[in-house]
C-alpha cells in the first residue's frame, strides 16, 4: 500500500478499528472461557439472558442518534463548521440521555416484572438492576464516539473500546480473587458489576477526549477575549444593562430555536434507524428468551435448559464467531469504498467488490468449517471442559461460509443504498429461525435450533447473493 493511501483517514481508521476489534474480541473470547469455568453452564445461561435487555436498550436510546450525530458532524466538519458540530453533539446527547435515563429507571424499578414476565427467569432481576446503571454511561460514550467517527478520528472510539474491555475483565478477575482469598463463593452478579465498571471506564476516556477536542476548537483565549468585551460593555451603565438583558433574552430564544432545529434533523435520521434496529433486536430477544423455555417443553429441567443455552451462546457461538472479526473489518472498509464507487458511477469497481467478496469469503468460510470440524470437539473439551460445547461447534461449523458471505454482501448492499433490502433480509431470516425455536425445539431439542440457525443463515445468504449478483450483472451490462 502506498504512503499516500496510509495517510488517508479512511484507510488508517479502518486499520485502527480492525486491530482494536481483533484485540477486543481476543480478550472477550478468553474472558468467556474464564466465566464459563468459574460460573458453569447454568450461570452462563442466566448471564446471557440479560443480553437482550441491553441490546433493546441500546437500540431504543442511542443507536440511531449515534449514527445521526456521526453523519451530520461529518458534513459540518468538512466545511470547517466546528462550532455547529459541537451543537449537533450536544443536541444528540440531550436527546439520547433523556431516553437512557427513562429506560434505566424503568429497568431498575420494574426489574422483577421484566425478569419474571419477559425473560421468564426470576434470577435475572438483581442483574437487571445492576445493568440499569450502565445504560446512561453507554449513552455518553456512544454519542461522543459518534462525534469522533464523524471527524474521522477513530483512535478515540478504539481506545474507548479497549478501556472498556480491559477494565471489565480486570475488575471481574480481581473480584474473583478477592472472593477466593476471603473464602466466599463468587456469583454471576460480579460479571455484571464488571460490565458497569467497563462502561464507566469507556465513558471517562470519551469525556476526556471530547474535553480535549473542545479545548482545541474553543481555545481559552477566546473565552478571555469574550469576557473582556462583555466587561467593557457592562461599564456603560444601567441603560445598557437593560438593553443587554433584552439582548440576552432574544439570544436565548435564538439558541433554543437552533437546538430545536438540530434535534429535528437528528430525529429525522435517527428514528427510522432506531426503529429498524429495534425490530431486529426485538426478534433476537424473543429468540434468546424462548430457547430455554422451549427446551423445558422438550423435557429438560430449568437448570438443564439454562445450562444448554449457556453452553451454546456463551461457549460455542463465540468460538464460531471469532474469525468473523476479519470479515467485519472487511465490511467496515467495503461500505465507504462501494458508496464512493457507486456515487462516481464506477460500476466495474462495484462488480469487482461483489465478486471478490464472494470468492474470498467462500475460501475463508470453508477453511474455518474444515478447522472446526477437525478441532471443534477438542476445542470444546480443552477450552470449556464441555463435550456438549464441542458437539455444538461441529454442527455450527457449517454456517461459516454463509455467515461470512452474508456479512460482507450486507455491507456492500448498504453502501449501494439498499438498506431497506438488507433490513428485510435480516427480518425474514430471523422469522425463520423463530419458527424453528417454537416448532422444532419442543420436538427435537437443541438440535432443532441448530438446524434453524443453519437454514436461516443459508436463506439470508441466498437473498443477499441474488440481490448482489443482480446488481453485478446490471453493472456488467452498462459497463
Amino acid at each position: 500500500m502506498k504512503l499516500q493511501q496510509w495517510k488517508n483517514p479512511l484507510v488508517t481508521g479502518t486499520v485502527i478499528l480492525t486491530l482494536t476489534g481483533l484485540l477486543s474480541r481476543f480478550i472477550g473470547f478468553f474472558y468467556r472461557i474464564f466465566l464459563s469455568n468459574v460460573f458453569g453452564a447454568e450461570g452462563m445461561g442466566i448471564y446471557q439472558l440479560i443480553s437482550p435487555v441491553l441490546a433493546l436498550s441500546f437500540a431504543l436510546t442511542v443507536s440511531g442518534i449515534q449514527t445521526a450525530i456521526s453523519k451530520y458532524v461529518a458534513s459540518e466538519t468538512s466545511t470547517r463548521n466546528y462550532h455547529t458540530s459541537f451543537r449537533t453533539l450536544w443536541a444528540g446527547f440531550l436527546l439520547a440521555m433523556a431516553l437512557s435515563v427513562a429506560v434505566a429507571l424503568f429497568i431498575y424499578l420494574y426489574a422483577d416484572w421484566i425478569a419474571g414476565t419477559l425473560l421468564l427467569e426470576t434470577r435475572t432481576a438483581p442483574l437487571l438492576r445492576i445493568i440499569a446503571l450502565s445504560i446512561p454511561m453507554a449513552t455518553v460514550h456512544s454519542c461522543i464516539n459518534g462525534y469522533f467517527y464523524g471527524i474521522r478520528k477513530t483512535a478515540i472510539p478504539a481506545v474507548s473500546q479497549l478501556a472498556e474491555q480491559i477494565c471489565r475483565v480486570g475488575s471481574v478477575y480481581l473480584i474473583y480473587h478477592l472472593c477466593r482469598q476471603h473464602h466466599r463463593t463468587p456469583t454471576i452478579s460480579f460479571a455484571v458489576v464488571g460490565l458497569v465498571i467497563g462502561e464507566s471506564a469507556s465513558m471517562i476516556v470519551s469525556v476526556i477526549a471530547i474535553l480535549s477536542r473542545a479545548h482545541q476548537v474553543f481555545p481559552a483565549r477566546n473565552y478571555q477575549t469574550a469576557a473582556k468585551q462583555l466587561q467593557a460593555r457592562g461599564s456603560h451603565g444601567n441603560s445598557y444593562s437593560l438593553r443587554s438583558d433584552n439582548g440576552c433574552s432574544s439570544m436565548s430564544q435564538s439558541v433554543t430555536a437552533v437546538y430545536r432545529r438540530i434535534m429535528g434533523q437528528l430525529l429525522q435520521l435517527a428514528v427510522p434507524l432506531s426503529a429498524n434496529r429495534l425490530i431486529i433486536n426485538l426478534l433476537q430477544s424473543i429468540e434468546a428468551i424462548y430457547i430455554p423455555n422451549r427446551l423445558m417443553a422438550y423435557g429438560l429441567s430449568n437448570a438443564d435448559a439454562l445450562g444448554v443455552y449457556g453452553v451454546l451462546t456463551g461457549m460455542s457461538l463465540p468460538l464460531i464467531l471469532f474469525p468473523s472479526a476479519i470479515t467485519n473489518s472487511i465490511s467496515v472498509l467495503l461500505l465507504p469504498i462501494v458508496s464512493e464507487a457507486d456515487a462516481s458511477g464506477n460500476t466495474s469497481a462495484v462488480r469487482r467488490a461483489i465478486m471478490t467478496s464472494i470468492r474470498y469469503c467462500l475460501l475463508l468460510g470453508f477453511g474455518c468449517t474444515a478447522m472446526f470440524l477437525l478441532l471443534g470437539r477438542t476445542a470444546g473439551r480443552l477450552l470449556f471442559h464441555s463435550e456438549l460445547a464441542g458437539s455444538f461447534i461441529l454442527t455450527l461449523s457449517f454456517i461459516c461460509p454463509f455467515m461470512y458471505i452474508a456479512s460482507t454482501l450486507n455491507s456492500i448492499l448498504n453502501g449501494l443504498g439498499k438498506t431497506a433490502q438488507t433490513f428485510l433480509f435480516s427480518v425474514v431470516s430471523l422469522l425463520l429461525r423463530l419458527l424453528f425455536v417454537f416448532v422444532a425445539i419442543p420436538v427435537y431439542g437443541i438440535k432443532g435450533y441448530l438446524w434453524g440457525t443453519l437454514a436461516s443463515q443459508m436463506l439470508q445468504t441466498f437473498l443477499c447473493t441474488v440481490s448482489a449478483l443482480h446488481i453485478s450483472h446490471k453493472a456488467h451490462r452498462t459497463a
